[in-house]
């Protein structure tokens, strides 16, 4: 806004030179628009030393005028020039803030969310050894779908966290039960009784709150940061 400004005040600067009284006869000397002019680093080789006729200009008076079309046309590519520098500047540091801030946080919630990975893969593997190194897969999916969601995927939280624990429930069964045999419909119908049998207590409940918060917060979040970037890039075009 500012280069508009500073482009109507040239344009200004010359209507006023430009008025004439309607008593005068003589055209009115153009020396202070030349100077004025010169003064922004134009050539004078375009500049009229006395006042023309205005009828062929776009912008500047009609009239009688110290303006030229490519006075005109010299003006408007500096004001063009002008205001599209101050925009850019003044949306760099938007931008750069929108973007510093987004690679961050993504950055940080991205290795929280693998060191929670690599701590649970460690300790399940000390304490339950090669039965849970045979199955970590379920919890390795976990991960994966997590992960997923995060960075945008089309997942339904609260299904995917009731599908691992359907399935982690069927492992468990099988493995606490090794000497029979399970059909498919079996291990169905076992997982369709989660609720009322809880195997796993309170714990299914309680996570899915604390993931659920959690991850539509930061997805919610680093999708603005994501938003909000664009949007400072448009403004600067």
């Amino acid at each position: 806004m500012y280069a508009m400004w500073r482009l109507q005040v040239a344009l200004c600067t010359l209507s006023v030179l430009s008025l004439s009284s309607a008593g005068e006869s003589k055209a009115r000397s153009c020396s202070e628009a030349r100077q004025a002019y010169t003064a922004k680093g134009f050539s004078l080789v375009n500049v009229p030393h006395q006042e023309i006729s205005g009828e062929h200009l776009r912008v500047c008076p009609q009239g009688y005028t110290c303006c030229t079309s490519e006075m005109e046309d010299k003006l408007h590519q500096q004001s063009k020039l002008e205001f599209e520098n101050l925009v850019k500047n003044s949306s760099h540091n938007m931008r750069t803030t929108f973007v510093s801030r987004h690679k961050k946080f993504d950055e940080f919630f991205l290795e929280l969310l693998d060191n929670s990975e690599k701590s649970l893969n460690s300790m399940f593997t000390r304490t339950y050894g090669k039965l849970y190194m045979q199955n970590s897969e379920v919890f390795q999916d976990l991960f994966t779908e997590l992960k997923r969601y995060y960075t945008g995927g089309n997942v339904n939280l609260e299904e995917m966290l009731n599908d691992f624990w359907s399935r982690l429930l069927e492992r468990m069964f099988q493995l606490l039960n090794s000497q029979y045999q399970f059909t498919d419909d079996y291990l169905e119908c076992v997982s369709k009784y989660t609720d009322q049998l809880k195997p796993f207590g309170d714990v299914p409940r309680k996570l899915k709150a604390q993931v659920t918060r959690a991850f539509i917060a930061a997805r919610t979040f680093v999708q603005g940061l994501m938003v909000g970037r664009e949007v400072a890039n448009r403004v600067a075009k």
